[in-house]
């Protein structure tokens, strides 16, 4: 509020100020007056037309209210803007604009942004393949196991941006995050689960499963391994899960990824519940194994971070404690899997409320 009052002063006193509309879009959005942020950004575009920021900024609010292709086709704009300026990829070879023929020819899709991301738009994958002679996918090392598992049709290989100006082994590329763009009528209908895990893995997991207590089996996870003043509002305190710890008869796993040994302490000893962890799991570098155990559990509870991209694209059961007025709420960040239910928090509530909330569900 204090932010508001500011720049509103400030557009006072210069009424073109485009930087202060941009900023105030973005406080507006964080206070959940939508459609005021949206008046915002637009003013700013209408002063500034080459103002990449706002644009992007615009896109997610489109994308929030369901606006998919107007969105979609905004959120080019983040190539313009600083934050993205030095993840651009530059190719002899064309940006295949979706309506090129790729029948018989070879397309390069490149990853761009996080882990979690990657696999996500992974599930537009096998709509752009039906349509090429070849597909190749750069992703990081530790996607490849997984990935060239549930799409054997598709050619991945480790990320390499040294010869990026002289490769000719493809005809088109495409950025990962622009794949949804050409694909909305098919991103409306419900998406099957995309990601195939290693099912001697599976069988694995649920015996060891068996051996540590009784179904259900609910994997949770509660902050990324990258907390920013940005990012802070999307993840929770793991004392905020105490609601889904009291859910009875159930066995909890850790699926946190990082940073996770004092919480886990600090739950197990001062409290009756228990969050079993397996010592002997890589959760941050064997993204395979940690899909089979995704997929050998019952359920899912966790915040957007990569963990219920994972377990949501294996199919399992996956309920997102979601950030409301997050830019990040919206079609195209949000779990893609046919089993996601998702239980938002706005940014004036606590966490634990959506977590009492979550943990209704499995006392119905």
């Amino acid at each position: 509020d204090d932010a508001i009052g500011v720049y509103e002063k400030a557009l006072s006193i210069q009424p073109d100020f485009a930087e202060a509309l941009q900023n105030m879009g973005v406080a507006l959005s964080s206070r959940g007056n939508m459609s005021e942020a949206m008046v915002a950004y637009e003013k700013a575009i209408s002063i500034r037309p080459d103002y990449a920021e706002a644009h992007k900024n615009l896109s997610y609010l489109l994308l929030n209210k369901g606006n998919l292709e107007k969105g979609l086709n905004k959120y080019e704009w983040r190539w313009k803007t600083q934050e993205f300026l030095s993840q651009n990829r530059h190719f002899r070879k064309p940006t295949w604009d979706g309506k090129e023929s790729l029948k018989d020819r070879k397309i390069f899709v490149w990853c761009e942004q996080g882990i979690g991301d990657m696999l996500n738009w992974s599930s537009a994958l096998t709509f752009l393949a039906s349509q090429a002679g070849c597909c190749l996918v750069e992703c990081h090392p530790k996607l490849l196991p997984l990935l060239r598992r549930s799409f054997p049709d598709i050619r991945f290989m480790p990320e390499n941006r040294r010869f990026d100006m002289n490769r000719e082994d493809f005809d088109f590329h495409l950025p990962m995050g622009s794949i949804y763009q050409h694909f909305i009528p098919e991103l409306k209908n419900r998406i099957n689960s995309f990601l195939v895990p290693d099912f001697n893995r599976v069988a694995v997991w649920k015996k060891r499963l068996n051996k540590i207590g009784s179904g259900p089996y609910i994997g949770v996870s509660w902050k990324s391994g990258s907390i920013s003043p940005k990012r802070l509002p999307n993840y929770a305190k793991i004392q905020d899960l105490y609601p889904i710890f009291k859910i009875p008869n159930a066995t909890f796993i850790n699926l946190q990824y990082s940073d996770y040994e004092a919480d886990l302490k600090e739950v197990n000893n001062e409290s009756s519940f228990n969050i079993h962890n397996f010592d002997c799991l890589d959760h941050f570098n064997d993204l395979d194994d940690v899909a089979a155990l995704c997929s050998a559990l019952d359920f899912v509870v966790s915040t957007k971070i990569t963990v219920p991209m994972i377990s949501s694209g294996v199919g399992t059961v996956t309920k997102l404690a979601n950030w409301k007025q997050s830019p990040w709420n919206n079609r195209l960040l949000n779990p893609m899997g046919p089993e996601v239910e998702i239980y938002e928090r706005n940014t004036w509530e606590p966490w634990v409320n959506t977590f009492e909330t979550i943990a209704k569900t499995f006392l119905k």
